[in-house]
């Protein structure tokens, strides 16, 4: 078969692309973009002043900030846990690393009420740390410790769950070049591997980010739902609904949806410059060259500290 004639026969009709195009663009406005413009639409519905009214209110401030404030406290945490966890699976091999990989996955087989009732019952005042903590009146359910404890939980299998695949086809090979050379385990951490993993990294980082900040079920469970103390974002967002508070509760809403276009415009320039930098590796490297191996390392030298 010619190659004219095999693109012809792996080339798709003009009307089924159309079709498939029309149906594509339909969803994403029906489920997508117009809920969102709807978001807008109903916190403006009485006016600008009325909209920055209903975000000037304490108990809607106290809501963003500690959505603002679980998100951040988390962040560390997120870091740290999916970096080691990735390393050890990409780059070791030891018993137990498949039952890792399955714990890290947890959280997306758990339904996030579950977590939170598991949590109040290891933490909660009949639960099984509840008497030892009270008497030394440490509030860890219904108070801040709660929430980030299960924010916690949620979020920290998206940054190991996006390293983990790249740090293993990046493989060892840099790694082992640079101990070999003289390097120390930080220096080959901080010149060899974190450079591999940056954009990596972002990407998990946003995700978890935004998971953290629109987390509701678990939340819900172990807040207590206090106005104005323990009340994140999106519980605020119900309880002002359930009010028939309607310009209140779309104008909070509409802060989240902003927080999400945030991220969505944040996740597709990470997305962009992995693809773009892993496009001018793959053009970089010859034709026999062994994959994954993007750049050469220097030499250590163990007195400067440096490469």
């Amino acid at each position: 078969m010619s190659t004219a004639a095999s693109r012809r026969a792996n080339t798709e009709p003009r009307w089924l692309r159309v079709l498939l195009l029309c149906v594509g663009l339909g969803f994403l406005f029906f489920f997508l973009a117009l809920p969102l413009l709807a978001v807008f639409v109903e916190a403006l519905s009485a006016g600008w002043s009325a909209y920055i009214e209903a975000l000037d209110d304490p108990e809607t401030r106290s809501a963003i900030a500690l959505t603002l404030l679980v998100a951040l406290t988390v962040l560390p945490f997120n870091v740290t846990f999916g970096v080691a966890a990735a390393w050890a699976i990409a780059k070791f091999d030891f018993r137990g690393k498949s039952l890792l990989i399955t714990l890290i996955d947890l959280p997306f087989a758990v339904s996030p009420v579950v977590v939170g009732l598991v949590f109040l019952l290891i933490f909660g005042a009949q639960g099984l740390f509840g008497p030892s903590l009270a008497a030394h009146d440490i509030k860890v359910v219904f108070a801040l410790p709660g929430i980030i404890v299960v924010t916690l939980f949620i979020t920290f299998p998206f940054v190991a769950r996006e390293l983990i695949p790249l740090m293993q086809a990046q493989g060892k090979d840099e790694e082992e070049a640079a101990i070999s050379l003289g390097a120390s385990a930080w220096q080959m951490f901080r010149r060899v591997t974190l450079p591999n993993i940056t954009w990596g990294l972002l990407y998990g980082v946003i995700l978890a980010n935004a998971r953290a900040m629109g987390e509701f079920g678990a939340v819900s469970v172990v807040s207590g739902h206090i106005r104005g103390e323990t009340n994140t974002l999106p519980l605020h967002v119900e309880i002002l609904y359930n009010e028939y508070n309607a310009v209140g509760a779309f104008a909070s809403a509409s802060v989240l949806a902003l927080l999400a276009l945030v991220t969505l415009v944040a996740k597709s320039i990470v997305e962009w410059r992995m693809h773009r930098e892993t496009r001018m590796l793959a053009e970089a490297l010859p034709a026999e060259g062994n994959p994954g191996r993007g750049r050469l390392v220097a030499p250590v030298s163990p007195a400067s500290g440096d490469f």
